[in-house]
């Protein structure tokens, strides 16, 4: 038993998320690992596709809609309910002193500083920030000393009073104070922390940090002060939106836009609004990408839709269907009347959704984040590093990351790193250190953990029927069935998972439940699943990562596959409903699922049930397939998508399951809870921070703590290699791929779209301005 625990030097709780870029791009092969620390080479990022135009060419005024998926529970980021909604508003409004850039490396932000730098390191770690005299908050105030002691004292956690979802940084101030007059601020620390830069970023007014109740409860809802090139104008939770307008008070750049709103709209209405055009931007899944492309290859070609209601029906139907409509037959002619009228209201409210569309286009890139197989470490057979090994051995990430992103026309490359993606400056190939994809080698693997196939028929220590041992065998069943028994009945009613009894010969209500590798033959043995009760302190701390982490929500999947995939006949280990035959054996592979005395390997894979979940889902059924390969049976068990991390990833209510970590520019801070070796609490129970895989080790946790302390970036890049290198051989989480994002824009809209691995400038967004009469179409630079 495990629960989720106030983190260690508490993690900063959100990453920055992205939006994406277009075309058909490259990637170079990444490097391999190498034992010797030198530098590998570069890797390049997926470039940004945000329509790039200068402040010159971007008109003044109008109003950008941008879809979040809900309003924010809070407008603090340092709150443990702060989400992505949160981090975009906050980015328009407040301080962020060391932006990201393109490729994903913090960048001194001139609208704020005009230095800042490690001015001593012995016998104290001192930092100068020298601030951009213009600065000031809307109130005229200037920023300076104050709201940094301010900032710090909360976050720091030393008074209890704050609440506060992290001090990570923080916690290592010593003292801050003015400098030389009142644009320095001289920070000196107790410890040495090599992610400095990572602090005082989103950077509050005074007024918010500087006590418990503005902290607590005023920030929540609005901030009065702001910094940034706009300011929040209103919070309307009746209309779901959150609108901001031009900053008066705003010293860099002016803002392009007269006012930038935030407008909550889940993502399954995402097409809806953009037909309707209430929105100007929007992160959107592969269907609605799909039908945008399509509605402006239609439009170029002066053409009626192609797809959508009655699109596929073929002259000879179409004349058949006239026939019957206007036959001597009244009441079948009534029928086939109505059909035709049903049909051609639903064509027409298509056409009218496409001609909406057409004033869109995708933007698609990679974010900055992750999809990974996460293997439950604490108990079962995946307790065993050889178990965890040979799984990760069994998968071909290649196939797996061919089937996401080709489709979309972005590089198919597996992630060989959990602390960077492509494109960053700490990213390293340290996939070596665990091993390729090899069948051979990870059924030798198992063979070593003592799983073989006649271990899942007979048993293999030696007794003989009727002995002492077997008797003891069967009272402690019995003793398991009723205990099962009792677990069942007390959770029978909940629909997270379970699944719900059915008359005989029936599917249960939710066919969530397929085991890949069990045929269910007649007279075979048929394993229940039982769900443990969810560690009760799990939500909180990971509220800002359950849109991340709960769905993958975009995938390239081809319809083709899915239709394999679906039928009796598809690729094995495909998601089927109850009462579909499984997959049949091929001559070369498995003979059945390995076992070890009587008992078949058996490892139960929860996933998503949503709608928006089934790209994530299909990545699972491949998973599961591949497993079966080596005789690993896979019970895939389908929760909703709400309770699917917070009362299963987090509690460890499961064997594998597939979720996402975004990525940083600071991994020795944000990744080190994520991967810190569980310790037992006072309870018994085991305190996991962030590491929901509950796999670590003491050599992994001094890495991070070298490298958070170590001044030099190249070494404490070295030591995060090192770390990653680790965390690959103990095989408690297999990167998969970079995750693909969609984003529709308006057309005329300009720096605004998939931004990659770096962050908008908001002032920069706008309109095209028109271009005078006579200016030739392409002027030369």
């Amino acid at each position: 038993m495990s629960h989720v625990g106030v983190p260690r030097g508490t993690a900063r709780k959100r990453r920055l998320p992205a939006l994406l870029t277009a075309g058909v791009l490259t990637l170079p092969a990444l490097a391999g690992c190498s034992s010797d620390g030198d530098e590998t080479a570069a890797v390049a990022a997926v470039p940004q596709d945000v329509a790039r135009a200068a402040r010159a060419q971007v008109a003044n005024g109008g109003k950008v809609t941008w879809a979040i998926d809900a309003l924010p529970a809070t407008l603090n980021a340092f709150q443990a309910d702060a989400d992505s909604a949160t981090t975009r508003i906050t980015g328009a409004l407040l301080p962020t002193l060391f932006p990201l850039d393109a490729q994903g490396r913090p960048q001194l932000n001139p609208d704020y500083l005009e230095s800042a730098k490690v001015t001593e390191t012995e016998p104290r770690q001192v930092v100068v920030y020298r601030l951009n005299q213009q600065a000031v908050w809307s109130d005229g105030r200037e920023i300076g000393a104050p709201d940094f002691v301010a900032q710090w004292r909360a976050l720091s956690g030393k008074d209890s009073a704050f609440w506060t979802a992290r001090n990570a940084g923080y916690e290592r101030i010593e003292k801050i104070e003015r400098g030389h007059d009142d644009l320095e601020v001289k920070v000196t620390f107790a410890k040495p922390y090599a992610d400095w830069r990572s602090l005082f970023s989103p950077l509050y007014p005074k007024q918010v940090t500087g006590s418990p109740d503005a902290f607590n409860d005023g920030a929540r809802t609005t901030i009065k002060e702001t910094a940034g090139p706009f300011r929040l104008r209103e919070v309307d939770k009746k209309t779901g939106s959150v609108t901001l307008t031009r900053n008066p008070r705003w010293w860099g750049g002016p803002a392009k836009l007269d006012s930038l709103v935030f407008k909550a709209v889940k993502p399954e209405d995402r097409t809806e609004a953009l037909t309707e055009g209430t929105v100007d931007v929007a992160d959107i899944d592969s269907t609605t990408a799909h039908r945008i492309a399509q509605a402006a290859r239609e439009g170029a070609a002066g053409a009626p839709p192609a797809h959508g209601p009655g699109a596929a029906l073929t002259p000879a139907a179409a004349l058949r269907s006239w026939a019957v409509a206007h036959g001597t037959d009244e009441e079948a002619a009534e029928e086939e009347q109505e059909a035709r009228d049903d049909k051609a209201r639903a064509a027409e409210a298509y056409a009218t959704e496409q001609s909406g569309l057409r004033g869109y286009v995708v933007r698609k890139s990679l974010e900055p984040a992750y999809t990974q197989l996460a293997l439950n470490g604490e108990t079962g057979p995946l307790a065993d590093d050889r178990v965890r090994k040979a799984v990760a051995r069994a998968l071909d990430r290649q196939e797996l990351a061919d089937t996401v992103l080709k489709p979309l026309g972005l590089p198919a490359q597996p992630l060989g790193s959990h602390l960077a993606v492509a494109g960053q400056p700490a990213y390293k190939d340290s996939s070596d250190a665990l091993g390729k994809q090899d069948t051979e080698q990870a059924q030798a693997l198992l063979a070593d953990a003592g799983w073989t196939r006649e271990g899942a028929l007979a048993r293999t220590d030696g007794t003989k029927a009727g002995s002492e041992s077997e008797k003891k065998d069967a009272d402690t069943k019995a003793e398991e069935k009723k205990a099962d028994e009792k677990k069942g009945s007390a959770g029978k009613d909940a629909d997270d998972g379970k699944a719900n009894r059915a008359a005989p010969g029936e599917p249960s209500a939710d066919d969530g439940l397929y085991i890949v590798g069990d045929d269910n033959k007649p007279g075979g043995a048929a394993d229940g699943t039982h769900v443990i009760a969810p560690a009760p302190a799990a939500a909180d701390q990971s509220a800002a990562l359950l849109r991340q982490a709960g769905y993958l929500g975009y995938t390239g999947l081809s319809e083709d596959v899915r239709a394999q995939d679906r039928q009796p006949g598809g690729a094995a280990g495909a998601y089927a409903p109850a009462g579909t035959a499984a997959p049949a054996q091929g001559a070369d592979g498995a003979r059945g699922p390995l076992g070890k005395n009587g008992k078949p390997l058996s490892l139960r894979f929860v996933l998503p049930s949503g709608p928006g979940s089934a790209g994530l889902r299909s990545v699972g059924e491949r998973i599961a397939a591949m497993l079966d390969t080596i005789g690993i049976r896979t019970v895939i068990t389908k929760v909703s998508d709400d309770s699917y991390f917070r009362d299963h990833v987090a509690s460890g209510d499961y064997d594998m399951a597939l979720y996402s970590w975004p990525a940083t520019a600071y991994p020795a801070t944000d990744d080190r809870p994520i991967f810190a070796k569980p310790v037992p609490a006072t309870d018994g129970s085991l305190l996991v921070e962030q590491n929901y895989t509950r796999v670590g080790t003491d050599h992994i946790d001094q890495l991070f703590d070298q490298a958070a302390s170590e001044l030099d970036e190249k070494t404490s890049r070295d030591l995060m290699r090192k770390a990653d290198a680790r965390i690959w051989a103990a095989a408690g989480s297999i990167p998969l791929f970079q995750r693909p994002q969609l984003v529709a824009t308006g057309k005329k809209l300009v720096n605004v779209g998939a931004f990659g691995l770096g962050v908008p400038h908001y002032q920069d967004i706008g309109y095209q301005a028109p271009q005078a009469a006579g200016a030739p179409a392409h002027p030369k630079k």
